[in-house]
């Protein structure tokens, strides 16, 4: 049987796309508060530190309320340090797109100077943005569990699965 891995993942595009896939099946979730997902990708070319823009509207069945996540997606086979990310402002970027909080979405894993920099942002932000990054891993397990984007995206993966 075949692990899910990011070697059926061409290229940065590729795995941005697969970013984006995964935040629009969220809307799939049968028991999860989620009523609508809206999915922006930047387009080619520089992006200023947006590939994905995420809005979701949620229920709490008293209330609907909406949250935006700007995403960076690196797919560097290195690990990610704050040189990779720091071309922007990324307090200043969340405002201008009136977003919630920075996702970044890595193939390999954060430097201990990135998780350190996320930390004191975290802690340190007057206005509560929130800044997260998932490592490889952590995304393929997220994805693991998406059967959807399975066939589109990993069809090794797909295909083993399918016949055992």
């Amino acid at each position: 049987m075949k692990n899910l891995s990011f070697s059926e993942i061409n290229d940065g595009d590729h795995f941005e796309d697969l970013v984006a896939a995964y935040f629009r099946d969220l809307i799939n979730d049968n028991d999860s508060k989620i009523i609508k997902v809206e999915v922006k990708k930047s387009g080619v070319g520089t992006d200023g530190g947006v590939d994905i823009l995420v809005e979701y509207l949620f229920t709490d069945d008293i209330k609907t309320f909406k949250r935006r996540w700007v995403v960076q997606c690196k797919f560097l086979n290195e690990n990610i340090s704050p040189s990779k990310i720091n071309s922007v402002n990324i307090p200043t970027l969340i405002n201008s797109r009136g977003a919630n909080g920075y996702l970044l979405v890595c193939k390999k894993k954060p430097t201990s100077k990135l998780t350190d920099l996320f930390e004191k942002l975290n802690e340190n932000c007057d206005r509560r943005y929130q800044y997260i990054c998932w490592d490889g891993l952590e995304f393929l397990s997220k994805v693991r569990h998406r059967p959807n984007l399975h066939d589109d995206f990993f069809p090794i993966y797909s295909t083993t699965q399918k016949s055992s």
